[in-house]
């Protein structure tokens, strides 16, 4: 008699799995993962090690999507590019985001952009301790807004606390994602000013 199938098992089908799991609950378990794969947990450890392997392989697929290439002209526009990118990357997957800042980076291909971040501050005439520091400000913004694109349309409550300020500001509030663009857009703009303004050559942007 024929041996009965078995459901095809891989790194990459399992992340695929893994990243489903996260856009609907917010995380994933092994598990979780064996019984949306229909099979036992034990397989899977013939695929990956473990639960930190896989939030490697999710941040590997999400960062081999940026087009690093792309990016170009001065420091600065090289910088904002980069960003861009970045967001943009993340914004199909924002419940993606705390897993990986609870993680230490490992992924080879992250490095790509890093990289990339860390020769446009070096070409800006930042210091290496300024260039680690300018790397993780862009990081917590890009991440930061991205992580916006999963909030509610309402994202403050107009009631009765909010001062007269607070609420003008609220009646402009549109909805997601244009809500969350427009921020991005406006945070962007404002976070390059300042890079521009802390360069040690500031006529070289």
């Amino acid at each position: 008699m024929p041996r009965p199938s078995q459901r095809l098992l891989s790194p990459a089908i399992i992340t695929e799995a893994a990243i489903e799991s996260v856009d609907e609950s917010g995380d994933f378990t092994m598990p979780g993962l064996a019984a949306r794969l229909k099979v036992r947990p034990s397989s899977l450890y013939n695929h990956v090690s473990g639960r930190a392997e896989i939030v490697e392989l999710m941040r590997a697929q999400l960062m081999a999507g940026i087009d690093v290439e792309s990016a170009s002209g001065t420091w600065s526009e090289t910088v904002a590019a980069l960003a861009a990118e970045y967001r943009r990357s993340y914004a199909a997957h924002p419940r993606l985001i705390p897993l990986f800042t609870a993680q230490t980076v490992q992924a080879g291909v992250a490095f790509t952009l890093y990289n990339a971040l860390a020769q446009a501050f070096a070409d800006g005439g930042f210091d290496p301790a300024e260039t680690l520091h300018a790397i993780t400000t862009v990081d917590s913004f890009v991440l930061g807004s991205a992580l916006d694109l999963a909030a509610p349309d309402v994202q403050w409550a107009s009631g009765p606390e909010a001062n007269d300020a607070m609420k003008a500001a609220l009646a402009t509030s549109g909805k997601n994602p244009e809500r969350a663009d427009a921020a991005f857009e406006f945070g962007l703009r404002v976070l390059m000013a300042g890079l521009i303004a802390q360069a040690p050559d500031a006529t070289v942007s």
